[in-house]
């Protein structure tokens, strides 16, 4: 089966502003948890092709190092758009199924990857994956890739859940721990560092937060 991973990225400099840091921290952090979740993916072998949707040129320079396909997002008006511009390549690629990741789900392992995977046994199916607060969707696997649009948005968990539905009965929510776990703001860093569950990863990120 051909898969791809899209990875939607905000420009760092205007990402995760609810974390109490300078933007040259922010800046950084968001870098860490980028390499992060694209080796991750990467290293778990199921996807034909990794997509970064950005205009961020760090990004696209992480990037590189996992030979992910570049799409540049000129306007950066939200998620949704970032995914339809993937989308059209998608189509165009003719693959299979996509599962669209966000760049703050650094605990992320490739177990949760391939766990995922085992859940796309047919087409016409779609699983999501809601963030850990219930307030966001942290992966959507879409079979095939145009079977739906996103809707991230606030809640966007229960819209996909929704819409998925009534397109297709192979619809419903998974939950796998870590990429239930996204970082938005400093409660969310201060648990990531005490449970160490990366601690290479841990170690970078407490590097930058001693700085403030």
């Amino acid at each position: 089966m051909k898969i791809a991973a899209i990875i939607p990225v905000k420009t760092f400099s205007n990402a995760k502003t609810r974390i109490n840091l300078d933007s040259k921290q922010r800046k950084k952090i968001c870098e860490i948890m980028l390499n992060e979740v694209l080796q991750t993916i990467f290293q778990s072998g199921i996807f034909e092709k990794i997509i970064i949707v950005s205009k961020d040129k760090n990004a696209f320079k992480i990037g590189k190092k996992y030979n992910a396909i570049e799409i540049y997002d000129k306007n950066e008006s939200g998620v949704n758009n970032a995914v339809s511009l993937a989308d059209v390549f998608i189509e165009k690629h003719d693959f299979d199924a996509t599962i669209v990741f966000p760049q703050d789900i650094p605990i992320i392992q490739t177990d949760d990857i391939l766990h995922l995977a085992n859940f796309l046994t047919e087409s016409n199916s779609v699983i999501i994956i809601p963030s850990r607060r219930f307030d966001g969707t942290n992966a959507l696997l879409r079979s095939p890739g145009n079977i739906m649009k996103t809707h991230y948005d606030e809640d966007s968990y229960k819209i996909h859940l929704s819409v998925g539905k009534s397109i297709s009965k192979k619809t419903s929510l998974a939950f796998i721990r870590r990429i239930m776990f996204d970082i938005d703001n400093n409660e969310d860093l201060e648990l990531l560092l005490s449970q160490n569950e990366k601690p290479e990863l841990c170690s970078q990120i407490l590097k930058v937060v001693s700085k403030n």
